[in-house]
């Protein structure tokens, strides 16, 4: 069984036991994750979509731990003016793993 589910803006399509890494959520490690708003629950040759979301479905997860991701360099220039600027970034993160989906 799978099912699409939307959280931080993104869609994902998940089946129990997998593990995401998803946009940061105010949530500890160890913690329980419910998500409610699932768009689609595919059963092998049943699939019910929603009109946006499937009333009544939800996906059960629980939080493995809460990190950074690698650092992405950005660095800005513009030739012949002596204009540089160099920047880092590390996105937050929420590792999830699926343990549950009601249909």
């Amino acid at each position: 069984m799978h099912a699409i589910i939307v959280t931080g803006g993104k869609q994902y399509k998940v089946a129990e036991g997998d593990t995401l890494f998803i946009e940061k959520l105010p949530v500890e490690s160890g913690d329980k994750v419910v998500f409610d708003n699932v768009l689609a629950i595919l059963d092998g040759d049943n699939a019910t979509f929603g009109t946006p979301s499937v009333s009544g479905a939800s996906v059960e997860a629980s939080t493995v731990k809460n990190g950074k991701g690698k650092k992405i360099r950005i660095f800005k220039y513009n030739p012949k003016k002596g204009y540089r600027k160099r920047q880092g970034h590390r996105q937050p993160y929420t590792k999830v793993e699926i343990t549950k989906i009601n249909a």
